[in-house]
């Protein structure tokens, strides 16, 4: 049934599809986030939906009329030349033929990620997608958190299997970035049982994070509330709200997971934190060896880590986006995705400034907000889990840039201003002064 479902719904929005191709973004992020699919044990479960609605969606470009462009902003450039760069590390990969492999997974995700640059060009369309997106993984995070309320948190919360999330720490991560999103839709919407409804997925959303175990999403999230805190009006109750929390978490939960947060201060101790550690110096020597390329996708092989890992035998996956960066495209590809996460944390920032006192732009500076706030959860649960190529990092990318594209549009039509630097005032010729008339 849950099949059949999932496949009306998709077949059945097809055509608007070719009509609208927006809507095959907003479709394939509901597949691609929550994966409805694989909720079902029939003929859905391993049907390629995502690929359909891409090839849909593309010849929907090709005919549509509306208009479709990329935004000429530096991150867009960035995000070019960054595809170019894996195209060359993939070919010039340790083990190429196994790098095509997931360079083809990769490429899929930035293409959508370019097609949602030229199709969510308005206010309602970025909307639409933050909710669908939201929505999706929050899915996931009222079903894990009752999951965990229901069992008195014995047992790990993990995400749909066959998908970027399907560790308990993706899933973890995944939600810890999706609670901002949440936040903006509360701030959007103006019935109250909406805003409640908001408030009650990111409180369950936030008890699946703890019920993962998941020792990094767990700093990703105090870091995010920490931000979250800093750039609220309400400090103090925030910062209230957080205390009470941790005092419920750590009275709920049971033994074995203060044990597991607690090997946090004792790494030393942990021989699961020591793998990780000897694979970041797998991916530094690797990088070393090779620093313009890396070792290209699939470098992190037990056949490599014999020649490049302190411990040659204690193979680890990278675990950390900075790692598997380094390790797989080089010092190049590193200093270009960095450089692409600070430009768009920038952009946060201008935006927020330009729309600060705008009544009509309240949803561009609260959208803003919560992009930073989950990009502060991403740059540090990132640091311990391997997601470089994650989805919804480059969805958040591709909103901060549409954002400011419809911020700018919406203030020369209403001839707003976009902060440009202050004239420079002319000195008088000679050194000498003017005299005022």
């Amino acid at each position: 049934m849950r099949d059949l479902f999932v496949t009306l719904i998709v077949f059945g929005l097809l055509p608007m599809i070719l009509a609208r191709p927006y809507v095959g973004v907003l479709l394939w992020s509901w597949i691609g986030y929550m994966n409805p699919h694989r909720l079902g044990w029939g003929f859905a479960y391993n049907f390629p939906f995502a690929m359909l609605i891409g090839l849909v969606t593309i010849i929907g470009i090709l005919f549509s009329k509306d208009p479709k462009r990329l935004p000429k902003d530096r991150i867009v450039y960035l995000l070019v030349i960054f595809n170019i760069w894996i195209l060359i590390t993939t070919a010039l990969a340790l083990d190429s033929a196994y790098a095509w492999v997931d360079w083809d997974k990769v490429v899929k995700v930035q293409l959508i990620t370019f097609i949602t640059l030229m199709l969510i060009n308005s206010r309602e369309r970025i909307h639409l997608l933050v909710t669908v997106i939201a929505l999706s993984l929050a899915f996931y995070g009222v079903k894990g958190g009752i999951f965990t309320v229901l069992t008195g948190g014995q047992f790990h919360v993990v995400g749909p299997e066959g998908s970027f999330i399907s560790g308990n720490t993706e899933i973890a991560l995944a939600l810890v970035m999706t609670l901002p999103l949440l936040r903006y839709l509360q701030l959007s919407f103006e019935k109250k049982w909406m805003q409640w409804a908001m408030l009650g997925a990111a409180l369950l959303s936030m008890v699946a994070i703890v019920g993962s175990y998941s020792r990094g999403a767990f700093l990703a999230a105090a870091a995010m509330i920490f931000v979250l805190w800093y750039k609220s009006k309400q400090k103090l109750l925030i910062g209230g709200m957080m205390f009470l929390g941790v005092i419920v978490m750590f009275a709920f939960m049971p033994d074995k997971w203060s044990d597991r947060m607690g090997t946090i201060e004792t790494f030393e101790e942990d021989k699961s934190a020591m793998g990780r550690i000897n694979a970041w110096y797998f991916a530094f020597n690797l990088a070393k060896d090779r620093p313009l390329i890396g070792g290209g996708f699939g470098a992190f092989d037990r056949r490599y880590f014999k020649i490049y890992a302190p411990e040659p035998d204690n193979f680890h996956d990278a675990h950390s986006i900075y790692f598997e960066i380094l390790g797989e495209q080089g010092f190049v590809g590193l200093g270009l995705f960095l450089l692409i996460i600070f430009l768009t944390w920038r952009t946060g920032n201008h935006i927020m400034r330009i729309t600060k006192g705008n009544d009509e732009l309240k949803w561009a500076n609260d959208l803003a907000m919560m992009v930073q706030v989950s990009l502060a959860g991403y740059i540090v649960g990132g640091a311990f889990l391997g997601l470089a190529y994650f989805d919804l990092l480059y969805h958040l990318i591709a909103i901060m840039v549409l954002t400011k594209m419809v911020v700018l549009k919406h203030l020369e039509e209403h001839g707003g201003t976009t902060l440009q630097e202050p004239p420079v005032i002319q000195r008088p010729p000679s050194g000498r002064r003017q005299r005022l008339p």
